[in-house]
């Protein structure tokens, strides 16, 4: 290949999380020094990356971080820690006005620093654009598992909607499968008052998984949080009010009274493999399998499913 064509594809290669976490935070991925007080050094290539400590009170937190929930308990320990260890991994800024820095990713060390009463903290100041501040903030949480279901969800809409990344994209550069994007990313069709029952931990995204689409789902997940039944409870439940809905006249259709309980547990396989909601009716010795997607890119999985494109 000749070097204007190399210089061509390289042209072409996508920015922003297609480059990987580690390349975008730089050395801020590893475990370095302080290199002294407020002792900023330029790097080769440009910008600040050595560590510095910063006035905590010359910090804010990116106000689109995708971490909303903090455990008070979680914090109350790594405050602890912090208070008898120090910082140990430092927190990656950037610059954000005259003296001031925005928060990219170590908001939860920054908050813990600040229940530790330190007055400084170990950071590393880099100059990311917003698409990469955003994109960081949210990849760097989800590698850490450190979201919850409805956070995580969340996040993976907002990389899809702004970056247009597809979800085949989003799990390969997250470690997850494609099947765990796609549930996830369904809990979004859960009323809000639901979503923030998974959001708390009340509960769990299984139990969300289940109530999705179910008639009156808000009222009946707030009895299931208050007598703390198990997913399995849950679903029986929820095939219940199903049912009652249906009034049991169409015992072929999802959730109508009657059905074979073999169909019911192929259904719910099956929507564990796709991350879609699945459909069987079956009379007669003959049928229909109903797959749902919610946006193309579900589309556009089916189809490459079918034809044998792999995911």
């Amino acid at each position: 290949m000749s070097n204007d064509s190399e210089a061509a594809v390289k042209a072409k290669r996508p920015m922003g999380l297609g480059r990987g976490l580690s390349a975008l935070l730089g050395e801020a991925s590893k475990d370095v020094p302080v290199q002294g007080e407020l002792a900023a050094q330029e790097a080769p290539s440009g910008g600040q990356r050595t560590v510095q400590l910063l006035e905590i009170s010359r910090i804010a937190p990116h106000p689109e971080q995708p971490r909303r929930h903090f455990d008070v308990a979680a914090l109350d320990e790594l405050a602890e820690s912090i208070a008898t260890r120090g910082v140990i991994q430092p927190i990656v800024v950037r610059p954000a006005g005259v003296d001031m820095f925005q928060i990219v990713a170590g908001e939860r060390r920054w908050r813990a620093a600040q229940k530790a009463q330190l007055h400084r903290i170990p950071a590393i100041v880099r100059d990311f654009s917003e698409s990469e501040t955003l994109e960081i903030a949210l990849v760097e949480n989800i590698q850490r598992e450190d979201l919850n279901p409805i956070e995580e969800a969340q996040a993976y809409k907002r990389l899809i909607d702004q970056f247009g990344h597809s979800q085949d994209v989003l799990a390969r550069i997250v470690g997850k499968s494609r099947s765990h994007v796609a549930n996830l990313m369904r809990l979004l069709d859960l009323p809000e008052s639901v979503q923030d029952l998974v959001m708390t931990g009340r509960l769990s995204m299984g139990h969300g998984r289940a109530l999705i689409g179910v008639p009156g789902c808000a009222s009946l997940a707030e009895d299931i949080a208050r007598k703390g039944l198990s997913v399995r409870e849950t679903e029986r439940l929820v095939r219940k009010a199903r049912a009652s809905v249906k009034g049991g006249s169409n015992v072929g259709a999802s959730g109508g009274l009657g059905r074979d309980p073999d169909l019911v547990a192929m259904e719910e396989h099956l929507a564990d493999l796709l991350g879609l909601k699945v459909g069987i009716v079956h009379e007669a010795g003959k049928g229909a399998l109903t797959l749902h997607y919610s946006n193309l890119d579900q589309l556009d999985m089916i189809c490459q499913r079918l034809t044998g494109g792999g995911i």
